[in-house]
């Protein structure tokens, strides 16, 4: 379903690049885990996250403990809350992509290019782990992408949503 709480965006967007080149399952088992290591995916104290804070995550055992993955959460703090100042919010910024409705399976090629648009321009702003893969896989977990099948529950709510105008 379509998700507009900058902290649940931010916090699947890393997620999904926790993810990358493992199971989505193992990223599912951790989550909870997750929440606890990343101050619950809050951007403001992750950025200010010390050397010491690091190194503790790396020997967390109930997280993915790769180096880079651990710095990108970091860096991605950083670059979410240069967004939310400069747009107001990150829902606002990554809505944009999808002209704030959900696109339908109908609508693949073009899901793909704004896949590959997202993740350009977010490295541009300083992302990290957020190919046009993890982008498009981010774009499904938070409801941009409709890629329910036409007779699955979700499809049919989504339909609706889509129909409502952006505020």
């Amino acid at each position: 379903m379509p998700a507009h709480d900058d902290r649940h965006l931010f916090e699947m967007l890393n997620l999904e690049g926790a993810q990358a080149g493992l199971s989505w399952l193992t990223i599912l088992k951790k989550r909870a885990n997750y929440r606890a290591a990343f101050d619950h995916f809050d951007a403001k104290a992750i950025q200010r996250y010390t050397p010491a804070k690091q190194a503790a995550l790396l020997r967390d055992p109930g997280i993915v403990r790769n180096r880079l993955k651990i710095q990108a959460v970091i860096d991605n703090a950083r670059a979410f809350r240069a967004i939310q100042s400069e747009f107001g919010s990150f829902d606002e910024y990554i809505w944009k992509y999808v002209l704030y409705s959900p696109l339908t399976r109908t609508k693949r090629r073009r899901a793909h290019a704004v896949s590959e648009l997202m993740s350009k321009e977010l490295k541009k702003r300083g992302f990290r782990f957020v190919g046009a893969t993890i982008c498009y896989a981010f774009m499904q977990a938070v409801g941009m992408v409709n890629d329910h099948a036409p007779y699955c529950f979700r499809a049919k709510m989504l339909a609706r949503y889509a129909k409502r105008a952006h505020p």
